[in-house]
This record gives structure tokens, C-alpha cells and sequence, in this order.
């Protein structure tokens, strides 16, 4: 049978956090849209990232407060982990997210959803196979790449019938690991070794780099090793894996390698969290003209152009910090360019993000490697979470507080908190970064007290005028 093509004024690939309203804003501008999802409306975000991890990332931290409890004076029974209600709780609140963001698209004129799987064809021409049988074909001279991203595997021996889990799959399983073994000390390794440790598993958490968040400052990673430590992680540095085996007792067991030297390492799961990979494999973008760089994401100039006028790459797939709020960001970069004729960019964004382990880590703009690198003339402004009066008396002073102030203009050229609400504190300071404030402007403002972003005036006071 001979398809004909559909004609639309815009094509999404991908219902992410950036196609979504992307395709809302087009629609409501009288455009015809076509949003194709091969999956889950939503996106990683919605369906296996932000959502799901940080609902139950909260469940963890409740846990681990009632352990607490003698510490605030208050006597009380064991914890008890309902694990299935903990997912049951999390499914709820995915479902409700996805349901609420489908019937947005569905409910507005001008947009097609397309389920299914789409693969370029030709010049701005897309098959689309569809999720219940058969096939479309569509075409428009606006196409935008929102395919994201997926967890990667690693080239280890015996990585295939280790039955190892993802950060996906783990959100799946029925039961707390025994002893959960994390390959990867990066942001979704901690999240996740925290918090099954907070639900009771052991933890070992193996890492190749010589400290955990390579693209940390060193002394912000050694403090959050510190605190995964004393919390009772096992944290290994410097350690390679060599080998995965799953004997016949049903065990994992890892063979890794320190210092030259081997050893095995047992444990009931596995979690590989060693990074993402696009997903441009089924997509066929050389078919439209688009080459991929080597690891297989969409090359794209600043203002999220491809290299064939009118097809754009957003979020995840274009490679980059991999952030929802990159994604939806991205989609106001074309929206003001596209719909207003602007000239906006990614090139002067100033990238924020947070860490949700306990206590968070929340970072904006550069760190002082980066400072350093780029030559400017800088300070450290550093105090420790111990010095801030509400954190004393919450009794959460793990952690600490640094940033990064360059000495000519007396800006902040960016910040890492490590501390009780560290991604708040960090917005704080993001504030005052956009507004251009100096330094000083914080250290000697007046905040209520006692709040934990009174620490401003501790932390900027530190510094030589």
C-alpha cells in the first residue's frame, strides 16, 4: 500500500519536557503539529527520572529521619519499610504527571499525537511505525529532536548475563536489595545508594575516577564521600571493573581491580548508572542530511540548529548537561526565535542543577577548577554547614557552602551548596547572579532570622572586601 505523506507546519520528535510545550506554544500560535512518542508522554523526566527517583528519594529520607529520632529527643519504634507501598506511591504520581501532560495535547486544536516510532526518510520526511500496527508518513519543514536519552551499557565481560539493573529497572523491582552493588559514582549512582541504603540494603558504591562526581571540585567531593561514608556506604575509589559473573547461587559477583590488585566483590543486584546514550539509533537522521558525532548525539550551533536549516535538536539528544530544565529552557530558546523572529541562544545560560542526595548538593555556573582554567582573577568564599545557626538547629550541619566571586567585578561567578536545602540556597544565589548583584549586595543584606539564607552574610563576610 502507497502512503501519502501528511503535511504538518511542525514536526516533534519526542514528547520530552521540551517538546511538550514546544508543541503547546506552536499549537496555540495556529500552527499544525505533528508530536510523535514512541513510548510515554512525558519523557525520561516525567516517566523514569525526576518524578519517580525524587518521590521516592523523599520515602528514603522519612525512613532515615524516623532512625534519627533519638537524636531529637523523641522516642520511637522501629522503621518498617513497605517497599510495594512506596512503588505503588510512586506509579501514582507518575501516572497522575503523564495522564495530566496527555490530556493537555490531546485537548488542544492544532496538535496531532502520533504513538509510535519515528525514522527520517527522506528531506524532512519522516515513517512513523506505528505503536498498534501500520505505519504514517509525515513531512513538515520544522522538525525538532526530542528523542532524549537512555541508560548506557558498559563494555564489561559478562555484562549480559548479569541481569544487571538500570535507573529504570530499579524503580521496578518488588523487593530492597540484600547488597546492592553500584557501578558509577555520578549523580544517578548517589541518588540511588542513598537511598536504598536509607530503605535498608548494604551498599557499595564502585567508582574508577579517584573522587566521586568527577566534574565536582575535589574538596566538595570528598565532603560528600565523607557523608555517604559516615552514613555507612562503602565507597571504593580508584576501582575498576573488570568482570561481571553470576554464579549459580544467583549471586553477582564483580571482579575488580585496585591499585594493580584483584579482588571480588559479592552482592544480590547490580545497578550499572555509567552514563546515557542518545536515541538516534532507529531515528536514521542521515537520511535528512544530519551526521552524529561519535557518540551518536546531534551536532547543533547555538541557537539549536542542526546542520540542515529548520531541523533542530532539543534536550538530551544534542548531547550536553543532561537537565530537564535544559530541555524546557531549549524550548524557549526556539520559541523566540521561531515565533518572534529573535536571535536568542544557549551560549550565555547560566547552568544551575542539584544533586538530590541528602544533604542536597545545588551548583550554578562555574566551579573553581573552571575559574582557574579560564584565568580569572578569583576568591573562595567557604564555610562550613556548621556555622549556619539553622542548620544547628535542625541538627542537618553536614555539609558546606562555597563560592566562587571574581575579584574585578565582585560577582558571583558561581556556587556549590552542599547542605540542607542546598538547591533552594543555590536558586538564591542564581537570583542574584542574573541580577548581576555583586557580592556584597549579600553579605550585607539583611535576612530574616534565623533562616538558612541568613548564612549569606557568613559566607560573603568570610571575604576581603
Amino acid at each position: 500500500m502507497n502512503y501519502e505523506f501528511k503535511l504538518f507546519d511542525a514536526i516533534i520528535v519526542g514528547s520530552g519536557q521540551g517538546g511538550n510545550p514546544l508543541a503547546l506554544a506552536l499549537a496555540n500560535s495556529g500552527w499544525q503539529v505533528a508530536l510523535v512518542e514512541r513510548e510515554h508522554v512525558g519523557g525520561s523526566c516525567i516517566n523514569t527520572g525526576c518524578t519517580p527517583t525524587k518521590t521516592m528519594i523523599a520515602s528514603a529520607r522519612i525512613a532515615h529521619l524516623i532512625n534519627r529520632a533519638q537524636d531529637y529527643g523523641i522516642d520511637s519504634t522501629a522503621v518498617f519499610v513497605d517497599f510495594p507501598k512506596i512503588i505503588k506511591r510512586k506509579n501514582e504520581i507518575v501516572k497522575s504527571f503523564r495522564d495530566g501532560s496527555r490530556k493537555r495535547l490531546t485537548s488542544t486544536s492544532g496538535i496531532t499525537l502520533i504513538e509510535g516510532n519515528a525514522r527520517f526518510v527522506g528531506k524532512k520526511e519522516l515513517e512513523v511505525e506505528l505503536s498498534n500496527g501500520g505505519k504514517e508518513k509525515i513531512k513538515a519543514d520544522k522538525i525538532i529532536i526530542d528523542t532524549g536519552a537512555r541508560p548506557s551499557k558498559p563494555p564489561i565481560p559478562g555484562f549480559d548475563s548479569a541481569n544487571a539493573l538500570n535507573s529504570t529497572s530499579i524503580m521496578e523491582i518488588e523487593k530492597i536489595p540484600e547488597q546492592l552493588l553500584i557501578i558509577g559514582g555520578g549523580y544517578v549512582g548517589l541518588e540511588f545508594g542513598q537511598m536504598f541504603h536509607r530503605f535498608g540494603s548494604k551498599v557499595t558504591i564502585i567508582q574508577r575516577n579517584d573522587q566521586l562526581l568527577p566534574l565536582e571540585d575535589k574538596d566538595v567531593a570528598k565532603e560528600i564521600a565523607e557523608i555517604l561514608k559516615q552514613e555507612g556506604l562503602q565507597i571504593l575509589l580508584d576501582t575498576t571493573t573488570t568482570k561481571i559473573n553470576k554464579p549459580a547461587n544467583g549471586k553477582i559477583v564483580l571482579t575488580v581491580r585496585e591499585n594493580e590488585t584483584e579482588r571480588t566483590i559479592e552482592g544480590s543486584d547490580l545497578l550499572v548508572a555509567t552514563g546515557r546514550v542518545p536515541n538516534t539509533t532507529f531515528l536514521n537522521p542521515e537520511a535528512t542530511g544530519i551526521t552524529l558525532d561519535k557518540k551518536g548525539f546531534i551536532p547543533m550551533n547555538d541557537q539549536l540548529e542542526t546542520t540542515v536549516p529548520g531541523i533542530y535538536a532539543i534536550g538530551d539528544v544534542k548531547g550536553g548537561p543532561a537537565f530537564t530544565h535544559v530541555s524546557y529552557d531549549d524550548h524557549i530558546i526556539l520559541l523566540r526565535n521561531i515565533l518572534e523572529g529573535g536571535n536568542a541562544n544557549i551560549s550565555d545560560r547560566i547552568l544551575p542543577y542539584v544533586v538530590f542526595i541528602d544533604p542536597q548538593l545545588g551548583r550554578i555556573g562555574m566551579n573553581e577548577k573552571q575559574a582557574k582554567d579560564q584565568g580569572y582573577d578569583y576568591q573562595v568564599a567557604k564555610i562550613p554547614m556548621s556555622w549556619v545557626a539553622r542548620a544547628i538547629e535542625t541538627d542537618e550541619t553536614k555539609g558546606l557552602m562555597k563560592a566562587i566571586i571574581d575579584n574585578k567585578t565582585k560577582q558571583i561567578l558561581g556556587a556549590a551548596i552542599l547542605g540542607v536545602e542546598g538547591g533552594e540556597l543555590m536558586t538564591a544565589l542564581q537570583i542574584a547572579m542574573l541580577g548581576r548583584l555583586p557580592y556584597t549586595a549579600l553579605r550585607d543584606g539583611m535576612f530574616a532570622h534565623p533562616t538558612l539564607s541568613e548564612s549569606f552574610n557568613t559566607l560573603f563576610g568570610s571575604l576581603d572586601s
